[in-house]
């Protein structure tokens, strides 16, 4: 699957905010907003964002994970694992 690379736009190009806000809503990338031809900063929809923290969240959690492995603690099956869950929440 071919990344959309991300919508780069000019910090005088915010003045239309309704403009903006639409391209926010319709974008599935972020965009680089620039000043003097460097990055400024970045917007984005709030499913964008949620979604980009969501995922970062779930990579960091695996890293955790690989990482406790790395040290020596034993993996573990799913069913195994939700299982004690389970049992251990009550749920």
């Amino acid at each position: 699957m071919m990344q959309t690379l991300p919508k780069v736009i000019p910090i005088n190009e915010l003045k239309n905010t309704a403009q903006i806000t639409q391209v926010c809503k319709e974008s599935s990338v972020p965009i680089i907003v620039t000043k003097n031809g460097y990055g400024e900063m970045v917007l984005m929809s709030i499913p964008l964002y949620e979604k980009t923290m969501a995922e970062a969240h779930a990579a960091g959690l695996i890293n955790e994970a690989l990482d406790e492995i790395d040290a020596g603690a034993q993996a573990e099956e799913g069913h195994t694992f939700f299982a004690s869950m389970r049992e251990r929440y009550g749920k």
